[in-house]
């Protein structure tokens, strides 16, 4: 195989990701559904087309609330839902068409949302987020930010890369572990980033006992 360098992953902290959360205006119809839209592709960790393929059946708010993601290959996953989450979406659905075969997160037509057009959402988002937050002025944000941002802020919180790859789908675990690798890499740009802590240097000054001790050699 033909060796290359691989970059790595785009990732989001904490702030950056809630600052574009906090971006749209819930207001309008479109920024609501943005946020929800956005808070749901963060909770999930889903692919873009996972989660503009989402229907309102495929919603369950009642007890443990979960969402159920088609992948790839028509297999599914049932993703637990943050209360917040839940709670959005849950304000959300009387402003939609309800029936059970409808796109949760539909274009102002009614149909499915398509890739350009959420990326498109996205953009505005960070535009508007960067005001308050203006480190996101630097890095590119895409959709597939959002879901590497999910399986980092995961990592950095413990949980185990095993959950973290069925959380997201990874058949591979490979696949998962470049997560991993993109967070040794953060620590290590943070310890050389430090400097290390200068000592004062002192001359070293004998005892008598010690001369004393040399004058008999």
């Amino acid at each position: 195989m033909k060796r290359f360098d691989k970059p790595l992953l785009g990732f989001l902290s904490r702030t950056e990701m809630q600052a574009i959360l906090d971006a749209p205006d819930c207001s309008t119809w479109c920024g609501q559904r943005d946020r929800i839209m956005f808070a749901t592709l963060y909770n999930t960790g889903g692919r873009v087309s996972e989660i503009t393929g989402l229907r309102v059946a495929d919603v369950v708010l009642d007890g443990s609330a979960s969402v159920r993601i088609r992948g790839k290959g028509r297999k599914e996953r049932s993703v637990p839902l943050w209360r917040t989450t839940a709670a959005e979406i849950r304000r959300w659905l009387p402003r939609i068409d309800g029936r059970p075969d409808q796109p949760l997160f539909p274009g102002w037509s009614g149909a499915r949302m398509t890739r350009p057009a959420v990326t498109a959402r996205l953009r505005l988002a960070v535009k508007s987020a960067a005001v308050a937050c203006p480190q996101l002025t630097q890095p590119r944000v895409s959709p597939h930010t959002i879901p590497h941002s999910t399986a980092m802020h995961m990592l950095q919180a413990g949980v185990d890369i095993t959950l973290i790859a069925l959380w997201l789908g990874h058949e591979n675990p490979a696949t998962t572990h470049m997560y991993v690798e993109a967070d040794l890499a953060t620590k290590e740009r943070a310890l050389n980033a430090v400097q290390p802590s200068r000592t004062k240097q002192t001359r070293y000054r004998p005892t008598d006992r010690v001369l004393q001790f040399l004058r008999t050699l």
